[in-house]
């Protein structure tokens, strides 16, 4: 059986495995799993099951995962938007449930009551799915009792028609690396988060996405907005011919620069030219 498969995105270990591997991957013991869904904002998909294991990337309140294994208040299983796989708390789930709209705000509040100063129970990042059960004259009431001002939300077949607008909403926000929302993000999060927003499906991390998104074009080619720039393990969005936007270890945040002046950075201070430029 074979054993070259890439663990991010494979659900299997020696003890246990996703029954849909049998005669694939060799595993103890093999697993069906139970979809269930997100009730935090932002929930964290580790490593391990541990707080202080490595954050592999981060799920948003409303999307969907499948769990092959329930143990010591962890999750272990993986996450239907784009297959990653890793841990996370139990606590923060529930059970499967239907989306009828998204967040396409930068973030909003669930607030208790539809009434701004009676509290808030959490912040809800742009891409996040939720069920509405009643419509208000500004707020929608949904399934789980809380409240979202209408104004922040759209149908869940809403594509915002500019998604690389959806990226420079961004700027400013600090770099966290597996990071996903407002409150922290990182490269690759960056550009699948805004494809995401316009509809378009993409791979979570920077490799990932180098192999599987639009067509290769000469690294001396006349960029367009869109345009993705890669260099080894880091991906940049063009705004226009000349400007990058990038979430970035080096300023520490979402970040807006003349390519030209990435390009040597990146070559100077870290050795690491551009490889490729993909067009979508």
């Amino acid at each position: 059986m074979s054993t070259n498969f890439d663990t991010r995105i494979t659900p299997a270990r020696p003890d246990l495995a996703a029954s849909f591997l049998k005669g694939v991957v060799s595993a103890e013991r093999f697993s069906d799993g139970r979809p269930v869904h997100v009730t935090r904002g932002v929930v964290n998909l580790h490593a391990a099951p541990s707080q202080n294991s490595g954050l592999h990337t981060q799920l948003l309140f409303g999307e969907m995962f499948t769990v092959y294994e329930d143990k010591d208040g962890w999750f272990w299983g993986q996450a239907t938007l784009d297959g990653y796989v890793g841990y996370a708390r139990a606590s923060t789930f529930g059970e499967r449930g239907d989306a009828t709209h998204r967040v396409i705000s930068l973030a909003t509040p669930l607030l208790n009551a539809p009434d701004v100063k009676k509290g808030v129970r959490d912040m809800l990042p742009k891409n996040a799915q939720f069920c509405v059960a009643e419509t208000g004259e500004r707020f929608h009431r949904l399934t789980n009792g809380g409240y979202v001002f209408s104004g922040h939300t759209a149908p869940l077949d809403y594509r915002e028609p500019d998604w690389v607008a959806v990226a420079e909403e961004f700027a400013g926000v600090p770099y966290v690396w597996g990071g996903k929302s407002s409150a922290g993000i990182d490269c690759s999060g960056l550009v699948q988060t805004a494809l995401q927003a316009g509809g378009r499906e993409s791979p979570r991390d920077t490799d990932m996405m180098e192999a599987a998104l639009g067509y290769s074009i000469p690294l001396d080619a006349d960029l367009r907005r869109g345009d993705l720039i890669f260099w080894k393990g880091h991906v940049g969005l063009m705004l226009d011919s000349t400007r990058i936007i990038h979430a970035n270890g080096y300023f520490m945040r979402v970040s807006v620069e003349p390519l030209v002046l990435v390009r040597e950075r990146t070559r100077s201070l870290e050795g690491v030219p551009v490889r490729t430029i993909k067009r979508l």
